[in-house]
Order: structure tokens, then C-alpha cells, then sequence
């Protein structure tokens, strides 16, 4: 098994409704930037491809047959090289409502797990948080910096680094190889670019902005509360030592 197809397009423009949409075509299991969270030894990886190392790809993809979304899309030249029969989808959307929803939800997720104390607190007492802010900081040196060098908070130059690596994409990748895809067109040329017989279900319009959202507020909350219970515990254990001392003043 080897990777069949390779999404080129940013995260935020229905990859995760592809993804599903991929795997119902039988082009699954599709690699998402969430089985990066699935799979922690995996972040080495792309942080040696991040920095330009060499990387084995089949080391990475084993058991996959398509990947969609960042990280992988990232490298969409090098998935190409290492796998030449594979077919291209570049998902694309209204560059504005594409960034009002990257802006909300990953770059949110981005800004939420910072590098405060407080983060760091929280990712000692919450394992899940260290693998999250791991493959933040792997987010972060290819989308935010490489990207958009650090200037994803300008809405202008996002745009424009949006419709240039759109424009990049449709230059580099041989027109026979490569759909332009937007997921609100549904199956039909998904099927008709693979294919393969579209199947007899609707297309999976995900709305995946609303887990996003979830997850922020939960961040959000923990590092609220994290601080307050650490607080408290170490109160009790002060009180504790204290109440000892006293005990043993007494008796003396």
C-alpha cells in the first residue's frame, strides 16, 4: 500500500471533509493533520522534514493510501517524487472566509497554547497537552513562520500568501495529475478525477470548526483552573507543614 493521492491545499478549506470523502472512495486511511495527535512518534518526523533533514516517507505513511491537510500538504513536491503515480487535490475557498475560519480555529488553537508559565504548568500535570503543544511548535515552523512568516495576523499579506501558494500549486503539478477542488461541489469530481463509482451516501459535509472551537474553550478553561487548583493543593500542603511544625513545637 502506498499513498494514492495528496491534498495540497491549507487546512481550513475542507480537507477534513475530504478526508472522510477520500476514505468513503476507498482511498483510505486518509493522514490528517488530527492523526498527528494520534501518533506522537510521528512529530520527529515532520520536524526533520520541517528543518529540510531527509525523511523515509514510507515510515511516516505505512498502512495509508492518501493524506490531506498540514503537515503533508506541506511537502505535496516531495510526496510527488516519492510517489509518482499519485493524484493531486488542491481544496480551495474564498480567500476571506477561508481566513476568518483559520483565524477562529487553528491560528486560534496557535495562540491558545502559548509559551506562558501557565501553559507550562499545565502541560507537567496533562500529558495530552505536551504532545498538543509538540506538534504546535512543528504547526508553527511550517505554517505560521514558513508560510506566512510570522505575520499570519496581517489579513492582506495571509491572503495573498494563500492565493500565491494556491497559484504555486496549479504551476508545479501536471494538469492530468491535479484537481482544483472545492468541497462544496460534492462527489462528482472526486469520482470522475480518481476514478471510481461515487457512492450511495451523501457527501460528508463536516463542520469540524465546531470541534475547534470546543477545543480552545477547554484550553482556555484549563489554564484558568490549573493555576487555581495548584494553588490550593500547595495552600493545603503548606498548612499541612505548618500544622507538623506546630504539633511538634508543642511537644517539645
Amino acid at each position: 500500500m502506498s499513498i494514492e493521492v495528496i491534498g495540497a491545499g491549507f487546512g481550513r478549506t475542507g480537507t477534513m471533509s475530504l478526508k472522510v470523502a477520500l476514505e468513503e472512495l476507498g482511498f483510505g486511511p486518509c493522514y490528517h493533520m488530527s492523526e498527528v495527535f494520534e501518533h506522537p512518534e510521528h512529530i520527529e518526523l515532520w520536524e526533520a522534514a520541517a528543518k529540510g533533514q531527509p525523511v523515509d516517507w514510507d515510515k511516516v505513511f505505512v498502512g495509508y493510501r492518501a493524506t490531506v491537510d498540514w503537515p503533508g500538504g506541506a511537502f505535496y513536491e516531495e510526496l510527488m517524487e516519492r510517489y509518482p503515480d499519485a493524484k493531486v487535490i488542491l481544496t480551495v475557498r474564498d480567500p476571506e472566509r477561508w481566513y476568518e475560519s483559520a483565524w477562529s480555529t487553528i491560528y486560534g488553537m496557535h495562540r491558545t497554547t502559548d509559551y506562558s508559565p501557565i501553559s507550562r504548568l499545565i502541560q507537567l500535570l496533562v500529558p495530552r497537552m505536551r504532545v498538543m503543544k509538540r506538534a504546535g511548535q512543528m504547526i508553527n515552523a511550517l505554517a505560521w513562520e514558513a508560510m506566512f512568516h510570522g505575520r499570519f495576523e496581517d489579513k492582506e499579506y495571509a491572503i495573498e500568501a494563500f492565493e500565491r501558494w494556491n497559484e504555486e500549486v496549479k504551476k508545479r503539478v501536471p494538469a492530468e495529475k491535479l484537481l482544483v477542488y472545492e468541497v462544496k461541489q460534492g462527489w462528482e469530481p472526486l469520482y470522475e478525477f480518481l476514478g471510481v463509482e461515487v457512492p450511495g451516501k451523501p457527501f460528508p459535509h463536516l463542520n469540524d470548526a465546531e470541534v475547534f472551537q470546543r477545543r480552545i474553550r477547554r484550553m482556555r478553561t484549563l489554564s484558568i483552573t490549573v493555576p487555581i487548583v495548584a494553588a490550593l493543593t500547595l495552600s493545603v500542603l503548606l498548612a499541612g507543614f505548618a500544622l507538623l511544625r506546630s504539633r511538634k513545637h508543642s511537644r517539645a
